[in-house]
């Protein structure tokens, strides 16, 4: 199996950035990753994902202020977010699938961290 572990969340005022790091505990060649959040009393939701080709994917709450990448080197994939707004206060959870590509939803993730929380202040 796969392990993943978040880190790198935090309180920040709005219009502040935070790099979000997921530890990978094997390769993963071949998978999608992805970036997903929920809020108190709301659905959890797809942030950003990046599949077996490199492609992207961002809601679009949050294109433009958030980019995500993979380092397969050290085995961490990053989200950072850039200008944040007090709606993007959640926790935060990196998740993974064995698959070149899939959608953006969370039935479609095998693996999931603990979740990392970012509180951002208006």
């Amino acid at each position: 199996q796969v392990q993943l572990v978040e880190s790198g969340g935090g309180s920040v005022q709005a219009g502040g950035s935070l790099r979000l790091s997921c530890a990978i505990s094997r390769v993963t060649y071949g998978y999608s990753m992805g970036w997903f959040r929920q809020a108190p009393g709301k659905e959890r939701e797809g942030v950003a994902a990046i599949d077996g080709y490199g492609s992207t994917t961002y809601a679009d709450s949050v294109k433009g202020r958030c980019t995500i990448s993979k380092d397969n080197g050290k085995r961490t994939l990053y989200l950072q977010m850039d200008s944040l707004k007090a709606e993007d206060t959640a926790m935060y959870y990196c998740a993974a699938a064995p698959k070149l590509r899939v959608a953006l939803m969370s039935r479609n993730y095998n693996y999931w961290g603990q979740g990392t929380q970012v509180t951002v202040s208006s």
